[in-house]
């Protein structure tokens, strides 16, 4: 069992991946965003290559819950995904995952300039690792 967390940006996604018990969660990668369908392909790509089960994708909510535009660009987005790669997609609550990660980097006190290189993916890896957290207890 393997997953594939998303999070699905205006300029970038952010890969990460489970271990293969479906515990832990590990940034991969960022991939910037071209065009729709080349952007499918390499999610394609890398999914195929690692195997990949199932896949969550993080929906950004607002902070009163609701999905406002940006969460329905999200939702269509798995939508698309669960038809390409034929597994389940998941979406998962993503508020304040980017603010979690930015943190994070902050206290280890990494430069402006690489943050910006990986805040990506380390929001990817926070959007998995909730999701399997929750399944570990439920």
């Amino acid at each position: 069992m393997r997953l594939m967390g998303l999070d699905y940006g205006d300029r970038r996604i952010g890969v990460a991946f489970s271990d293969e018990m479906g515990w832990t969660a590990q940034g991969h990668s960022v991939l910037e965003r071209r065009k729709p369908e080349e952007d499918m392909e390499k999610i394609r790509q890398l999914a195929a290559a690692e195997q990949v089960t199932e896949v969550v994708v993080g929906l950004p909510k607002n902070m009163n819950g609701t999905i406002g535009p940006r969460g329905e660009i999200c939702i269509a987005f798995a939508n698309t995904l669960r038809d390409i790669l034929q597994v389940p997609v998941h979406l998962w609550d993503e508020r304040l995952t980017t603010v979690a990660a930015e943190r994070t980097l902050l206290e280890a006190d990494v430069s402006r300039k690489k943050r910006k290189q990986v805040i990506d993916k380390m929001a990817a890896a926070i959007i998995l690792q909730g999701y399997l957290d929750s399944k570990s207890k439920g």
